[in-house]
């Protein structure tokens, strides 16, 4: 059985470092890691009058937070993350996994983001790797869309 180039393309997992970053507008394409992009909810053990013959129902209980964490090499005179987490805005973010053309074809669409922990790097004196700072965020929503 002959497979033609487009199927492999359309059936090929993406790669995870082929993405983008918009935040409220604004592209930023300089964060190494993203984590925490989860819908997750709790679970409850349902019991009524009848639990003692059926057995109990899970059901689906409510949301947990949306805590999403941003890493990112420090550079020279950039200071917008630690500007963001001072001034307490809620913001847009809006990451996209790309295809070997740079196309959208996974969104992910975080609503109202709120910054609440900045971690800088940790120092060492024998260690020559790159400095990372990473924020802290916790989102109102979370929406995922295929292109």
């Amino acid at each position: 059985m002959a497979v033609d180039k487009q199927r492999i393309i359309e059936t090929y997992p993406l790669p995870v470092y082929n993405y983008q970053v918009t935040i409220n507008g604004v592209e930023v394409m300089s964060f190494s890691e993203i984590s925490g992009l989860e819908i997750d909810h709790e679970h409850v053990l349902y019991r009524h009058g009848f639990s003692w013959a059926v057995g109990g129902h899970i059901i689906r209980g409510q949301r947990k937070p949306i805590n999403i964490t941003l890493k990112r090499g420090i550079v020279k005179r950039r200071t917008d993350l630690y500007d963001w987490i001072k001034s307490g805005e809620k913001k847009d973010i809006r990451i996209e996994l790309c295809d070997e053309t740079g196309m959208g074809i996974v969104i992910w669409e975080v609503s109202r983001a709120l910054p609440f922990k900045l971690d800088a790097p940790s120092f060492s004196a024998s260690a020559s790797e790159i400095a990372f700072e990473s924020l802290n965020l916790i989102a109102h929503d979370l929406r995922i869309k295929h292109n």
